[in-house]
């Protein structure tokens, strides 16, 4: 029997109930009876009465919002209770009028995506356009999508520049993107010491940014540098947010936390390619169902040569490159 099964006896004998190992969604269950007198009985005094209407919805929400449990193990009521709190907290806390979804993967749709390394020109519309969809940190100039400027016949990543800022295309250079490959085998999944981060059944890595504990393990796991750290909360403009959001995507994120590309996940799991791919001139950029046959990225990989990133390690990425 495990020291967490151990009958009443033994936990008297122990002293206290804190003292057994205890993961932290046991622990915030266990301070939560505790903490809710203790709130009661706060709130009638002076200081905190004498807040507005306003403050003390705030501090309601935000403790309901710091208690809940992983997103994975809620049930659909405490999801729907979960959003409508995120949605009133954006709206009190920021000015926002944002709609969160929590839309499921959907039966029959495992995503991938192939860049055409023929058609990229460098523009980097693909990187703006992810910034505006995705709510990314202004002012850390947070970037999701990286384009590679390359000499033409070397693909060496670790030597190429990703911060050009000449015209382009640039004569005797190649361009190649890189963003998430939402890898069938993530190294960041099996190093999170909290479960934080997991794959769903369409093949989109994703992360529950209030689980998360900013160890940055995932990060240091990732062999294709996908993964940002939030050092600050993020700064965005009011009237540059982008208020159609999803849980596990471009909601909120706070300091502390890390986040990382979803394929989009707001737009994808509603039938629409993700923003980068919507955004490219050249039509460099192709997204799709692998699961449907007749889809375009199936013709890629059935009648283009095709090739990933460190194939060597066994990630099974579900992002190709190819050459017209």
């Amino acid at each position: 029997m495990t020291r967490d099964s151990t009958p009443d006896k033994q936990d008297a004998q122990d002293g206290t109930m804190l003292q057994k190992s205890v993961d932290r969604r046991h622990a915030l269950k266990v301070l939560a009876g505790g903490l809710a007198a203790g709130v009661q009985a706060v709130s009638a005094c002076a200081p905190l009465s004498a807040a507005s209407d306003e403050e003390r919805e705030i501090r309601v929400l935000a403790w309901q919002e710091y208690i809940k449990g992983n997103y994975r193990f809620m049930t659909e009521a405490e999801r729907a209770e979960t959003i409508a709190r995120l949605e009133r907290l954006a709206q009190l806390r920021r000015g926002e009028d944002v709609t969160i979804q929590t839309t499921g993967a959907q039966p029959g749709v495992v995503f991938g995506y192939a860049f055409n390394i023929s058609k990229c020109k460098g523009f980097r519309r693909c990187v703006e356009a992810c910034i505006n969809e995705n709510n990314l940190d202004r002012r850390a100039d947070t970037q999701y999508i990286r384009i590679f400027e390359m000499e033409d016949g070397v693909i060496n990543l670790d030597e190429a520049d990703a911060t050009f800022q000449h015209e382009v295309p640039a004569e005797g250079h190649f361009y190649m993107g890189t963003q998430c490959f939402q890898c069938a085998d993530p190294p960041c999944v099996k190093v999170c010491p909290v479960k934080a981060t997991w794959q769903e059944p369409d093949g989109i890595t994703v992360v529950d940014y209030d689980w998360c504990i900013g160890c940055r393990y995932c990060i240091a796991a990732c062999p294709y540098w996908a993964r940002r750290f939030n050092w600050s909360a993020a700064e965005v403009p009011v009237e540059e947010v982008n208020p159609n959001q999803h849980y596990l995507g471009n909601r909120a994120r706070k300091t502390g936390v890390v986040e990382k590309c979803t394929f989009c996940i707001h737009r994808t799991r509603q039938g629409r390619l993700p923003a980068c791919a919507e955004a490219c001139p050249t039509g460099a950029r192709v997204f799709g169902n692998l699961l449907d046959p007749d889809s375009e990225i199936r013709w890629v990989l059935a009648n283009k040569r095709v090739f990933r990133l460190k194939e060597d390690l066994k990630t099974e990425p579900r992002f190709w490159y190819f050459t017209d």
